[in-house]
């Protein structure tokens, strides 16, 4: 994690460290999966996508999320260019990619979507009132937990 304070505001950003190893375990997974069908790529990459986006979701990573789908998408393209060396760039975007609303270039089948790193939504922390004491202000603690359980319906 990279702390930093701007004008009086305490930022926290995942580290440049981080942001490397997920790049190159995402290479690294690309390039074993040369033989690999689209189906049993986009399974192995969903799980790392979803655990290292939930890690930082709580974080200043939006700007991050949108640099990684960019290289995402670039070693993905390179993927299926390198299974069809032969074929165009149209009928490789038609073959691999879908579009679904208003939303281009989807890498997915029928029964799988992969997964992207900016559609992890951002979730604030919350702190509670300094003075507050969970015996003596009950009804506050407990109207807190629930506006966060609405937020997050899988706590």
């Amino acid at each position: 994690m990279q702390l930093r304070k701007y004008r009086g505001k305490l930022l926290i950003k995942p580290s440049q460290k981080s942001i490397k190893s997920i790049t190159q375990r995402l290479k690294v997974i690309v390039s074993k999966a040369k033989s690999w069908t689209q189906d049993e790529l986009i399974k192995t990459l969903n799980p790392v996508i979803r655990g290292w986006t939930n890690y930082h979701r709580h974080i200043v990573a939006k700007d991050t999320f949108r640099k990684l789908d960019s290289y995402l998408w670039e070693i993905t393209w390179q993927w299926g260019k390198r299974r069809h060396p032969n074929k165009g760039h149209k009928w490789i975007a038609n073959k691999y990619w879908a579009s679904e609303g208003t939303r281009k270039w989807i890498f997915q089948t029928k029964e799988t979507k992969l997964l992207k790193f900016s559609d992890t939504k951002i979730r604030r922390h919350s702190l509670p009132k300094l003075d507050a004491n969970p015996y003596l202000n009950r009804q506050y603690f407990l109207e807190r937990k629930d506006r966060i359980k609405r937020q997050a319906p899988w706590i």
